[in-house]
């Protein structure tokens, strides 16, 4: 130990004081607009909630925009290993067209039956009990697609993905997307989003982050970005900078 005095009492203060500041600054910015654009803000909010819920199929195919990137971008004849590989979609798609050997990982019941009635290799396991299964670099890619935010142990998942597989492919919402930011700000509600489409009592996200925090993590960890791609304004396209703000969804190839 340090010999340091310490005190109980200031972390709180200084919260206190970074939240009065915070409160003030909203203030501003509250000020700022005028009347008619916070409704037409909250029009717009309330109108991407209705399309949201009215996309239903539509919503779910524009979610797979990583998959044609994952795709283009894995060798062929690449072994994969798909965490969350839900109804095998993905590796299906790979081996057909790629010609790789794939292996899928899955929880759900009824989505491993759909794989199987794919001819996708799958095995039903829980991710978070990590992958005791698989011994170091046994595949070129590890795969884990829209997954990371629903997991408990994301970092032991992370780990694990980068130990089984020589590369690693990432991809998730981003929370920080200003459509979120104003979502909250404004109606103070949990945001619903075209990419966000459930509501806080139904979503499978449980730990939420950002682009911002993933960048984080890799650089604590060592974790070196090869290739890195964004949503935003309805179109996918390299990561840029900024793109903590805007894109919606990011989707990153990673190695150790």
């Amino acid at each position: 130990m340090s010999g340091r005095p310490t005190s109980r009492a200031t972390p709180r203060a200084g919260a206190a004081a970074t939240g009065r500041r915070a409160a003030r600054a909203a203030s501003r910015v509250a000020g700022a607009l005028k009347e008619e654009d916070v409704r037409a803000l909250l029009a717009h909010f309330e109108a991407e909630r209705r399309r949201t819920t009215r996309r239903g199929a539509a919503g779910a195919e524009l979610r797979r925009w990583q998959d044609r990137i994952i795709e283009r971008e894995i060798p062929r004849g690449a072994s994969v290993l798909d965490l969350g590989c839900g109804n095998g979609e993905l590796l299906h798609t790979l081996c057909r067209l790629r010609g790789v050997r794939g292996q899928g990982l899955e929880l759900d019941a009824a989505a491993v039956m759909e794989c199987v009635e794919r001819g996708v290799p799958v095995l039903q396991a829980d991710l978070d009990e990590g992958l005791k299964g698989f011994s170091d670099n046994d595949f070129d890619y590890v795969v884990l697609e829209e997954t990371l935010q629903t997991l408990h142990r994301p970092l032991r998942v992370l780990r694990e993905m980068l130990r089984v597989g020589r590369h690693g492919i990432v991809s998730f919402p981003n929370f920080a997307c200003w459509q979120v930011r104003w979502g909250l700000a404004l109606e103070g509600r949990m945001p619903v989003t075209g990419r966000l489409p459930y509501r806080w009592h139904d979503t499978p996200n449980i730990h939420l982050f950002t682009l911002q925090d993933f960048l984080d993590w890799t650089k604590d960890e060592g974790v070196r970005v090869v290739k890195a791609f964004a949503f935003a304004e309805g179109r996918a396209r390299p990561l840029r900078p900024g793109d903590n703000l805007v894109a919606e969804e990011a989707l990153f190839f990673v190695a150790r």
